[in-house]
């Protein structure tokens, strides 16, 4: 066989299927694969909402997008250049997506009269009779091949088509010249102790690989290595990427780390990472609520612990009260929120920036606090090192904002040296004095943080509790014009975090362009794919992006109201464009989109390309 060899700087591949059929394995096999081979991605697992979604329905797909390549890879990509479907359920989920001249990967025994009627297709409908002409199809006997390819295995049928993923797999691996081996190591590893599955997925992939090696005149694909910055590199999730920001801060800050948490969708995976730390002294706790595991970690941060909990947008609801006490105490705390949809249960696997509003504003009382946004997978290390600091060094609670686009998504992540991590200095309080002055823990400094005085030092000893404080002395006091004077010092505590930050710069452009996207959170990737190409095309569009959200940055009014245009794209109804427009008194126009899935470039770009049009 003479196949065809084409050199593509990247490509997008949707794996789609029952939750069975193993296709957030086979998607993070690709992608460890593909890491390996030094292609710079991004990944995008996409889950149904319910945990036994029903089989072979539409509601019951289970999705992973990769997008890989040779050049700058900033989101999962949009309209993919393969769809993998093993069901019809898949195929007719997400053949609209797929880009002209796409090529589908399907199982044709997926496509028989149950799983057709289950998909939603009438009687007289078939989908492979009726294929687009732009789309390339490979349509495969998946379920045949691999069992013959298990005949002579002690297995029952059931067992022998679980592996069908990696017969897929395989497949796919040939297309696009990915190596084998890396896949067998994990399933070694994985199935070491049951030596007829090992056997049957090392065949099943095997068999896959091999068949593509029978098809004539196959066009291949070869992606050449991404240039990325030299550096020891590891693919990472946002969750894992944030609990190891949060043991480095621990490390850089000298106190041990204590996570407390209840499970909940898109946020268990961090104390699943943090429970395999222990040997960093990180200390994890599953609460038996959302309220338990809160009052958990404000216990040992007045511990001298780095105390953090971890939730979504329900669970947030449920730990408002003891933010609240967390803040009356001014003790250092880290809460993150996943964010999911909403309200309610909402749509608990997929992605939205539906909690801005909540973490602002969502506490009874004058209550403000900071607030920070992740931007990729990666970048959840670095926010929640900063969400440490912040924390331990100004004495408050801080929100962390991700999501489950975040969350479950991940990238290429390189490794930072010690020196890229500065120290954090906690304000701990020395021993008392000799002369037996009387301590006063509310007594502040030049940015009116007050001193950690922790259990056991002598003469120390202070009151705590979420009744209102008296000055300096941390009596319980109801007189009013103390209230207010506290009410107030603690806001401009808060304030004064801004003083931190480093000097706003935006991403792309300059001030001397006409429009500027501002985002937040997840959308930095798409909004930087849609300015890019407009800067190419010649249009004086620039891009800002937002990591502290609350308190802002001191030069950011003066920034924003140097723009003639604003645009805000988010993944809600618009929560950070109130805010722009609240405090800074600009003109800002919001691109809202509330359907659990990520923005595509094409969509902002679209936006962008109108409001300049208008002009």
């Amino acid at each position: 066989m003479s196949d065809q060899i084409q050199t593509l700087p990247k490509v997008t591949i949707h794996f789609a299927g029952d939750s069975g059929d193993g296709i957030q394995l086979a998607g993070s096999q690709f992608t460890n694969t593909t890491a390996l081979a030094g292609n710079d991605l991004s990944t995008f697992p996409d889950f149904p909402a319910e945990i036994r979604a029903p089989m072979g329905t539409v509601a019951g797909v289970s999705g992973f997008q990769i997008n890989f390549g040779s050049e700058a890879i900033e989101t999962p990509g949009g309209r993919p250049d393969v769809l993998v479907a093993m069901n019809a359920a898949a195929y007719r989920k997400n053949i609209g997506s797929l880009k002209s001249g796409g090529v589908v990967v399907l199982d044709t025994a997926g496509f028989d009269k149950r799983n057709l009627k289950l998909a939603g297709y009438g009687p007289e409908e078939s989908p492979l009779a009726q294929k687009p002409d732009h789309l390339q199809f490979y349509e495969i006997d998946v379920t045949k091949l691999n069992r013959e390819a298990l005949s002579d295995l002690d297995l029952g049928r059931k067992e022998r088509d679980r592996s069908r993923n990696l017969f897929v797999l395989g497949f796919l691996y040939f297309l696009y010249h990915r190596p084998l081996q890396p896949t067998l190591d994990f399933l070694r590893d994985k199935f070491e102790s049951q030596p007829v599955v090992w056997e049957a997925n090392k065949r099943s992939l095997r068999a896959g690989h091999h068949y593509g090696d029978t098809i004539e005149a196959l066009t291949r694909y070869r992606i050449e290595k991404a240039e990325l910055p030299p550096g020891e590199y590891r693919n990472v999730t946002g969750n894992v990427a944030l609990s190891l920001g949060l043991l480095a801060a621990s490390v850089r800050s000298g106190r041990s780390l204590f996570y407390a948490g209840y499970p909940i969708t898109p946020a268990s995976d961090i104390l699943h990472e943090l429970s395999r730390h222990k040997n960093y002294g990180a200390q994890t706790f599953q609460a038996e609520d959302e309220i338990a595991a809160i009052t958990a970690a404000i216990g040992a941060s007045f511990g001298g612990q780095l105390a953090v909990t971890a939730t979504s947008g329900p669970g947030m609801a449920l730990k408002t009260e003891g933010l609240g006490l967390a803040l009356m105490l001014e003790l250092p705390l880290v809460v993150v929120n996943v964010q999911r949809g909403g309200p309610s249960t909402g749509l608990p696997t997929k992605t939205e920036q539906s909690d801005l509003q909540q973490a602002l504003y969502g506490r009874n009382g004058e209550s403000p606090l900071p607030v920070l946004a992740a931007s990729s997978p990666a970048d959840c290390f670095q926010t929640a090192f900063e969400a440490a600091r912040i924390a331990l060094e100004h004495m408050t609670p801080v929100i962390l904002l991700s999501d489950g686009y975040l969350a479950n998504g991940s990238e290429p992540w390189r490794f930072p040296s010690t020196e890229q991590l500065n120290p954090i200095q906690p304000p701990l309080a020395a021993n008392a004095p000799h002369d037996k002055t009387p301590y006063r823990p509310y007594q502040r400094d030049e940015r009116l943080v007050r001193e950690w005085a922790l259990p056991g030092q002598a003469g120390l000893e202070h009151r705590v509790g979420g009744l209102e404080k008296e000055v300096e002395t941390g009596h319980v006091s109801y007189h009013p014009e103390n209230h207010e004077t506290m009410v107030r010092l603690r806001a401009q505590k808060v304030q004064k975090v801004a003083h931190d930050y480093p000097a706003t710069q935006l991403v792309q452009g300059s001030k001397d362009d006409k429009l500027l996207i501002v985002g937040w959170g997840h959308t930095l990737g798409a909004i930087k794919v849609a300015v890019r190409r407009m800067r190419e095309k010649g249009h004086p569009v620039a891009q800002l992006h937002l990591k502290h959200i609350w308190p802002p940055a001191q030069d950011l009014p003066a920034l924003l109201q140097s723009f003639p245009q604003i645009l805000v794209p988010e993944l809600n109804d618009g929560q950070l464009i109130h805010l722009l427009r609240d405090r800074f008194l600009v003109a800002a126009q919001g691109l809202n989109k509330i359907q659990g899935r990520p923005f595509l470039a094409d969509e902002i770009e679209d936006e962008a390309l109108k409001m300049l049009s208008n002009d």
